[in-house]
C-alpha cells in the first residue's frame, strides 16, 4: 500500500500524514502557468515581420531626409516619447496614406476580402515604398481593443519634434517676419492638425505645443493636417510660458486670443514678428500664459455666438495677418 512505512524500503516524510508521493512538490507550478496572449509579430524583436518593419522605417527616414532629420523634426525621439502608433480600419488607413503620413508598414490580414479602399491603400503604399506585410488576423486583433480593424492596419512612427528656437531660425532664414502659433490647453489632436494646416496655408513658420497636457502629433493630427505636418516644423516646449518670454526678448510680439480682448482684429497690425497664442474653447488661456501676452486680441463677430472653435479662430486671425502682409 502506498505510504505504508512498514513496507521494506518505504520512507516516511517527517511531519506528514502520508509518506512521499509522486510529484514536484509545487516546484513546477510556475511552468504550468499561462504566459498570456502571444504579442503581434511586429512586437517580437526577432520575428521577420519586426525586422522588416524596422528596416522599412530606417529606409523611409533615410529617403525623406537624405541621412538627416527632416525639416521641423530634428533629432531622435527623446526618452519618454511614445512608440509607433497603429491606425486601424480601411477608411482611416486610406485617409492617412492619401495625406502623406510617413508610415513604415501596412498590415493586411490573411484572407481579407478586397475592396476599392484596400486596393488603393496597397497601391499608395507600394508607390511610397512602404512595406506591405500579410499577417495572421490574430495579430491585428491584438493591436485593437475591440477587433474592429477590418483586416488592415497602418504603422506610424513617433513624430520627431523641432526645438522652439528652430522656428525663429526658420523665419530669419526666409528673411520674413516670424508668424507662429502657440497652443495652450489644446488637447484634441484634430484641432492641432487643423491649426497646422492653417499655419501652412497662410505662410506661417511653425507651431509650438507644450510637452504636457497637450495634444501631440498622432496619426489623427497627421490626417487632419492633410499632410501639412510633413512640411511645417512643430516644436514642443518644456515650459510654454518660458518659451514665450524668450521669444518676446527676441522681438516677437506675443498675442493671445480671447473673446474679452483689449483690441480687436480690425485694429491689429500684424506685419511684424508675431506669435498667436490660442487657448482651448472652454478654459481659454491659462493665467501665466495670459500674463505673458503683450496683447489680448478678440475677433469681432456679428452673430450671437460667444466663441469660435480654437482651430477656426486661429485660421481667421492667420488669414487676416496674411492679407495685411500681402499689402
Amino acid at each position: 500500500m502506498a505510504g505504508n512505512s512498514s513496507r521494506r524500503g518505504a520512507i516516511r516524510k517527517t511531519g506528514t500524514k502520508k509518506g512521499q508521493v509522486t510529484g514536484s512538490g509545487g516546484k513546477g507550478r510556475r511552468s504550468l502557468e499561462g504566459r498570456g496572449a502571444t504579442p503581434p509579430a511586429i512586437e517580437r524583436t526577432k520575428h521577420p515581420a519586426a525586422k522588416r518593419a524596422r528596416a522599412a522605417a530606417k529606409a523611409a527616414d533615410a529617403g525623406r531626409t537624405g541621412g538627416s532629420a527632416p525639416r521641423g523634426r530634428g533629432g531622435s525621439p527623446r526618452k519618454g516619447d511614445a512608440g509607433p502608433e497603429n491606425v486601424l480600419g480601411r477608411n482611416p488607413v486610406l485617409e492617412c496614406l492619401r495625406a502623406g503620413v510617413p508610415a513604415t508598414a501596412l498590415y493586411v490580414a490573411v484572407g481579407t476580402e478586397s475592396d476599392d479602399r484596400l486596393k488603393e491603400s496597397v497601391q499608395i503604399a507600394a508607390d511610397a515604398g512602404i512595406s506591405i506585410l500579410e499577417v495572421p488576423r490574430g495579430d491585428l486583433d491584438r493591436m485593437s481593443a475591440n477587433g474592429l480593424h477590418q483586416g488592415v492596419a497602418l504603422q506610424v512612427p513617433p513624430y520627431r519634434y523641432a526645438h522652439p528656437d528652430d522656428l525663429i531660425a526658420e523665419a530669419r532664414k526666409q528673411q520674413e517676419p516670424a508668424l507662429l502659433v502657440a497652443l495652450d490647453n489644446i488637447t484634441d489632436p484634430r484641432n492641432l492638425g487643423a491649426v497646422v494646416r492653417s499655419v501652412a496655408a497662410f505662410g506661417g513658420h511653425g507651431v509650438v505645443i507644450p510637452q504636457r497636457r497637450s495634444a501631440s502629433v498622432t496619426a489623427v493630427a497627421w490626417r487632419t493636417s492633410a499632410g501639412a505636418a510633413a512640411r511645417l516644423p512643430i516644436a514642443q516646449a518644456t515650459n510654454l510660458t518660458r518659451t514665450l518670454k524668450d521669444w518676446a526678448d527676441k522681438g516677437v510680439q506675443i498675442v493671445g486670443l480671447d473673446a474679452g480682448g483689449d483690441t480687436t482684429l480690425d485694429q491689429y497690425d500684424g506685419k511684424g514678428p508675431v506669435v498667436i497664442v490660442v487657448g482651448s474653447e472652454g478654459k481659454g488661456l491659462s493665467r501665466l500664459v495670459r500674463e505673458t501676452c503683450d496683447t489680448i486680441l478678440s475677433i469681432p463677430m456679428a452673430g450671437p455666438v460667444e466663441s469660435l472653435n480654437a482651430s477656426v479662430a486661429a485660421g481667421v486671425v492667420l488669414a487676416d495677418i496674411a492679407r495685411q502682409r500681402r499689402r
